[in-house]
């Protein structure tokens, strides 16, 4: 092989290694708006198969059960670094809330328990 085919597969094999390094289990934040406030919580991909995989989802399953217990999230800061990370177990109401919505920002989310 030559030079380049060497560093074009190099490129490759490391690519796909931290591909598979990936965790399996990622966080999805949706923002909660409600009468009062906007809270941030976090699913992981099991809950969030569990509740429709989405916004709608997660607003049918308040709106039926009347109540979802989820993890809300806050920015925090470690070693300098901003990161989201679950904050408290907290319960949404059904009355509360408006409107269900994905919540997108750019730091790195930590799990929930």
């Amino acid at each position: 092989m030559t030079t380049a085919a060497n560093r074009i597969a190099s490129a490759l094999l490391t690519a796909a290694s931290l591909a598979c390094a990936a965790p399996v289990s990622a966080e999805t934040l949706f923002k909660i708006i409600t009468v009062r406030d906007e809270i941030v919580v976090g699913l992981n991909d099991a809950e969030l198969k569990d509740l429709g995989g989405d916004a709608g989802g997660i607003a049918k399953a308040i709106a039926s059960k009347g109540s979802l217990s989820l993890w809300q999230y806050a920015v925090t800061q470690k070693d300098g670094e901003r990161m989201v990370a679950p904050h408290q177990k907290i319960g949404v109401l059904a009355n509360a809330s408006l409107r269900v919505e994905p919540y997108k920002q750019p730091f790195k989310v930590l799990p929930h328990e």
